[in-house]
């Protein structure tokens, strides 16, 4: 009787810690996603702002005619990647960034847009979406460490791959250059 009661004891031990280490991975998953989403919300923020901003500029430089195509086409780019293409979404931003640094070359050479009360604004609106845009991606990327980490180290490894907590990738660029905030200076 003392033994089914012993083995009783070890089953719910065991099944315990069985929950308490899937109930972590699936904790960890969660906060993945949920960086994501933060990703996801500054990158809406920054695709609104940019109409406005090219408006302002085009006010002032009607022959830049290439540079806000190019804009456009960047931004329709990245309106068509599906949510959650993580290399697709890194791509087509990249190609945003530098064509709104193509925007902010051009908006160099008219001084009067430059002291603009509005251009101001949405320069200073940009720069705090790029930050915060920065900063959630290195939260994404600390939070897919931190879980890939948990589904490869011992005892959770044992569990991982048959609960379906697989290898999430990490929020990287191309071309690294293109991962700094943009460039607003006038």
């Amino acid at each position: 009787m003392t033994a089914i009661w012993i083995l009783i004891a070890i089953v719910a031990v065991l099944a315990i810690w069985l929950v308490s280490i899937y109930n972590s991975l699936v904790r960890l998953r969660t906060k993945i996603d949920n960086s994501w989403s933060d990703i996801r919300v500054f990158l809406k923020k920054r695709f609104d702002l940019i109409p406005n901003l090219v408006n302002t500029v085009k006010g002032y430089a009607e022959h830049e005619k290439s540079t806000f195509e190019e804009i456009t086409a960047a931004r329709a780019a990245v309106g068509k990647v599906a949510p959650d293409d993580l290399k697709g979404l890194a791509e087509a931003n990249q190609q945003l960034t530098g064509a709104l640094s193509r925007l902010f070359a051009v908006a160099e050479n008219y001084p009067d847009l430059k002291a603009s009360a509005n251009f101001i604004e949405l320069q200073n609106a940009l720069r705090e979406i790029e930050t915060d845009l920065g900063n959630a991606r290195r939260y994404y990327n600390a939070t897919v460490r931190d879980y890939n980490i948990a589904i490869q180290q011992f005892p959770a490894v044992l569990i991982a791959g048959s609960m379906g907590f697989s290898k999430r990738e990490f929020y990287e660029l191309e071309n690294p250059a293109e991962e700094q905030n943009v460039e607003v200076k006038f």
